[in-house]
């Protein structure tokens, strides 16, 4: 086995650093009035900055004894000193420094080529000055799209504007957000807007590019209209139109349908006038607004809500547009969380009532669970109501043409209470285990107690359930 002297190695190569005797390159950092000139050695920066060796491949020492000599004007002597001790020692010492000036670090690491420095410094950003960032949104973000490279500070900031974008949009100027930026926020799926208010942002950053137009599209001219759609053509295939009520169409999008692709505007109006109109398969679907769950999504939910109140769906969109959502699903279990054992589950769940469960089966696109309008129980007994029922969902189907629902039949028998089983739906959805403390062992469905077969009979594994319980808002 090797041993390892890295400390004594560090500490020589500083050493080497302070030396004046042995350098053969000096380097000019920053601007006048705040210049200095740093003495450093070709082979040490060649192979520790990729960047610094293009450089240097056209500024060698010279025959006649001259040492080479390099400018970096964009990067300040204090950052480059930080710089140079991480080079040449490996040692970043943060502590004394604030924020701002780490983000100058990272910025000076990135344009250098030193990946390492260039992901950690991202890192430490994220997990230690979160709240500065926070607070100084627009300077981590601005600096965050100066560079490719810089992807974590970046999703940080595209996360916390999707999470809380009343909060961050009021903090700086919207409308300055670089096309980039402004794509990377909208393409998000967990965006907290609706979907109105994704469109008016985006009309309102596309008018501020083109300051001579007046904001009343009825005065455009064919002219004004091209400008616009030349300025939006990137951002207008991610606005989900097919999300808006038939209201908001009419209001808030009709006036510009010059900009919208002519098939995609008849499209979405034969979508409204039409009920049994067809969706197509590459409609985005709406964004995952606050859901605690990692099976499910909004259109899960609002169908299982139709389904409890028995409401109609008599619109083939309104799975993406009408979306009905009374309740508050509150997680009680999930297993990846909590574990699969049936002790968890009763701990968790027994003496709550109204309380959907959903299980996702592993190695298929499988959704399947069930409605129990009781309370869950150890007694080992069965439940008796006429309003609970299963249900089926096939993930990759966005309209859930496939969905299966089924009510419960042999009411006496809709469910069962079992201290060694988990949620239990007849003898339909079996979840049990030959120890209470120990993961479920025997899962399988049969059609036997509820109307409709949901799945083929058999055993299959579950790779995560959840159960939540429905509170009426």
């Amino acid at each position: 086995m090797a041993a390892h002297f890295f400390a004594t190695l560090s500490q020589n190569y500083i050493e080497l650093l302070e030396d004046d005797e042995y350098y053969d390159i000096t380097i000019e950092v920053g601007e006048d009035p705040y210049v200095k000139i740093f003495r450093a050695h070709m082979n040490i920066l060649c192979y520790r900055s990729p960047y610094l060796r293009r450089v240097l491949a056209t500024n060698k020492k010279n025959n006649d004894g001259t040492l080479a000599h390099i400018k970096l004007p964009k990067i300040s002597p204090e950052i480059f000193e930080i710089i140079l001790m991480y080079i040449y020692g490996g040692i970043l010492s943060l502590n004394e420094q604030v924020p701002s000036d780490i983000l100058k670090v990272l910025v000076a690491a990135d344009e250098l080529c030193l990946q390492e420095l260039t992901y950690y410094l991202q890192k430490y950003l994220i997990e230690n000055k979160s709240e500065w960032m926070m607070q100084n949104f627009e300077l981590a973000h601005q600096t965050s799209f100066q560079s490719d490279n810089l992807v974590g500070i970046q999703q940080f900031c595209t996360n916390l504007m999707a999470k809380s974008p009343e909060k961050i949009f009021n903090s700086f100027d919207f409308t300055s957000l670089s096309e980039k930026s402004l794509i990377k926020l909208i393409k998000s799926d967990n965006l907290q807007m609706k979907e109105i208010e994704v469109w008016e942002y985006v009309l309102k950053w596309g008018l501020a590019q083109n300051p001579t137009l007046i904001l009343d599209p009825d005065t455009w001219k064919d002219d004004d209209f091209d400008a616009m759609k030349n300025t939006l053509q990137h951002c207008l295939p991610l606005i989900r139109f097919y999300c808006l009520s038939s209201k908001e169409f009419v209001q808030k999008v009709r006036p510009y349908k010059k900009l919208l692709n002519h098939q995609l505007y008849e499209d979405l109006v034969n979508s409204y006038m039409d009920p049994d109109n067809e969706p197509t398969e590459n409609i985005l679907l709406p964004r995952n607004i606050r859901i605690n769950s990692k099976i499910i999504d909004l259109r899960i939910i609002s169908t299982i809500s139709r389904w409890i109140d028995k409401k109609s769906i008599d619109n083939k969109f309104a799975y993406i547009r009408e979306l009905y959502l009374p309740y508050e699903f509150k997680l009680l279990l999930r297993g990846s969380q909590d574990g699969f054992t049936p002790n968890k589950f009763h701990e968790l769940c027994d003496g709550k009532s109204h309380t959907v469960t959903f299980i996702k089966v592993r190695g298929t696109n499988e959704i399947i669970g069930g409605y129990n309008p009781l309370i869950w129980k150890s007694s080992n007994e069965w439940g008796v109501t006429n309003d609970s029922f299963i249900f089926s969902f096939n993930s990759n189907d966005i309209f859930f043409n496939e969905a299966i629902i089924s009510n419960i039949e042999v009411t006496n028998s809709a469910l069962y209470f079992n201290r060694m089983g988990g949620p239990y739906f007849g003898d339909d959805i079996i979840i049990y285990s030959s120890n209470e403390y120990t993961n479920y062992d025997d899962i399988y469905y049969q059609w036997k107690h509820y109307e409709k077969r949901i799945r083929n009979n058999g055993n299959f594994t579950i790779e995560d359930y959840e159960i939540f319980q429905l509170i009426r808002k």
